[in-house]
């Protein structure tokens, strides 16, 4: 259907949706995608929705995912709206000219927050600038924590990749309707976005689908399928139920999730632990991705757009005063860091020599970030014959400690500094130019594949943004990466091992020490 000025009127494959004008940029919000992932569909994979009569009005978020809140301590930095309702897998999209043949580029946008929390509701991610840029924003609510990444013996693995996956040809068959062009899809996410992005690319089932991606502060990654069943079962025991989908179907959603809340608590990306992930299931995700990526070819044509902070650890850190209990574990901390990293004495001993001032968390927490962000991404970018682009985010927060720290980027990138959500991080005064910058930088690369700078090569060019005028830096870091030369490639964050019993014994002492304050 044409749209019109008193609320455009789109036809989707299930039935006619209504938006709204706002502000000039025409706005859908909570379109289901598929059915409620509940009742007998409840850990299975998506379904399509029932086809309705009419037309449905979109012009409110629709329910979230269920999930649990955030720790007092986070809460401070990160909101996390929550929308009641069963009909959970829904999406939004924002566009400034809703009729077919406009053949905009289109941003396909997957949240971040440990695949356990966040949602498109998030007022950070408010898709209006990129419409008001020429580009159609979408931005997807999937299934988090067990209900979308519990690992059980009677139900298939992944759903909450699978609901991604429906998204995503959601928008394949229907973008054309909302001025979108399905040829120009870039399907972008930021952590466990960027780890979902990362596994969507790697899948033989997305080959068509995808134009272009960006994967800010996340590598593509599988997670070890022992880590998630201790997940589940550790939730088990303390439901006194059988580790199956059947008898946590049966369980008080509310319960559900304060029993995950209790059992995940020290899976943080620097503590490691329990948690839940995507795992390799044959299927959908048919080997590690990072692998899938650059051994075996996968997603060849994808232009590809990556970043990542420079004090990615002070998100997990500060909260709490995490960062002064980490420098007074000293030496444990290290240890703790070498077995979470399966890393040998010279590592640390390296990055000591190379940041003499720095205390026990900064080295534990860049040795950490390195290893299971940067470095992934650099082999990434090696390993690609296509084009790939690499940033740094380098702005440091004017909240104390937090530094240029996991999220802080996303009120730039989606120009909503202005909110108080991004205040919250940011605090005050967070640079306009800097915002003007890092969005303009994502338009380009969805219209045109490239984002204004060098695209990588053998002299490891990284733009670095927040640090006055943007500039081409070639090679930051690889002095800190090329420490990590002889250490074993990730084949996913979640399986190192500690090397021996004495580490094993560390990070068993580092997680009881630090644990103890993160809720």
């Amino acid at each position: 259907m044409a749209a019109d000025r008193t609320g455009p009127v789109i036809r989707t494959p299930h039935g006619a949706v209504r938006g709204r004008y706002e502000r000039g940029v025409a706005v859908f919000r909570g379109i289901p995608y598929a059915a409620p992932p509940f009742g007998p569909r409840r850990f299975r994979p998506p379904e399509p929705p029932a086809p309705w009569d009419g037309v449905r009005d979109t012009t409110a978020f629709g329910p979230t995912a269920p999930k649990t809140p955030y720790s007092e301590a986070f809460a401070q930095y990160l909101s996390d709206p929550e929308i009641a309702g069963d009909d959970c897998l829904n999406l939004n999209v924002w566009t400034p000219e809703p009729a077919r043949g406009a053949r905009l580029p289109v941003l396909v946008w997957l949240h971040g927050g440990a695949l356990t929390r966040g949602s498109s509701a998030v007022p950070v991610y408010d898709g209006s600038p990129f419409a008001r840029d020429g580009v159609v924003f979408v931005s997807v609510n999937y299934r988090l924590g067990v209900e979308g990444y519990g690992l059980f013996p009677d139900a298939p693995p992944n759903p909450g990749l699978h609901d991604q996956l429906t998204a995503l040809r959601w928008v394949h068959e229907t973008i054309a309707g909302f001025g979108g062009d399905p040829d120009r899809i870039t399907l972008c996410g930021q952590s466990a976005g960027a780890i979902s992005t990362g596994a969507l690319l790697a899948a033989p089932q997305t080959r068509g689908l995808i134009r272009r991606a960006v994967l800010q502060s996340g590598p593509p990654e599988s997670s070890d399928r022992d880590r998630v069943r201790r997940m589940v079962r550790r939730m088990a025991t303390r439901l006194k139920i059988p580790a199956t989908a059947e008898a946590f179907a049966t369980v008080d959603r509310g319960l559900l999730l304060r029993t995950q809340a209790e059992a995940g608590r020290l899976s943080s990306p620097v503590l490691g632990g329990p948690a839940f992930g995507i795992v390799v299931d044959g299927d959908l995700v048919p080997r590690d991705p990072l692998k899938a990526l650059v051994e075996d070819g996968a997603a060849p044509g994808v232009d590809l757009l990556m970043g990542w902070t420079r004090d990615e650890y002070r998100l997990w850190l500060v909260p709490g005063a995490l960062i002064e209990r980490v420098d007074r574990l000293g030496p444990v901390a290290l240890a703790g860091a070498m077995a979470r990293c399966h890393a040998g004495h010279d590592v640390p001993r390296g990055y000591r020599a190379l940041h003499p001032d720095a205390g026990a968390a900064e080295i534990v927490g860049q040795m950490v970030t390195d290893h299971l962000l940067r470095l992934p991404l650099h082999r990434l970018a090696d390993a690609r014959p296509g084009t790939s682009y690499l940033y740094e985010f380098a702005w440091p927060s004017a909240l104390p400690d937090l530094g240029a720290c996991h999220a802080l980027e996303l009120g730039f990138v989606f120009d909503t500094g202005h909110v108080p959500e991004s205040r919250k991080l940011a605090g005050e005064g967070a640079p306009q130019e800097l915002g003007d910058a890092m969005h303009a930088a994502w338009v380009r690369f969805a219209a045109t594949g490239d984002p204004g700078w060098q695209a990588w090569d053998s002299s490891h060019p990284v733009r670095i943004l927040g640090e006055g005028r943007p500039y081409t830096a070639h090679g930051p870091r690889d002095a800190e990466l090329a420490l990590w030369s002889a250490v074993p490639e990730p084949a996913g964050a979640a399986e190192f091992r500690a090397p021996g019993a004495e580490l094993a014994a560390a990070v068993r002492r580092l997680r009881r020490s630090v644990g103890a304050r993160r809720h």
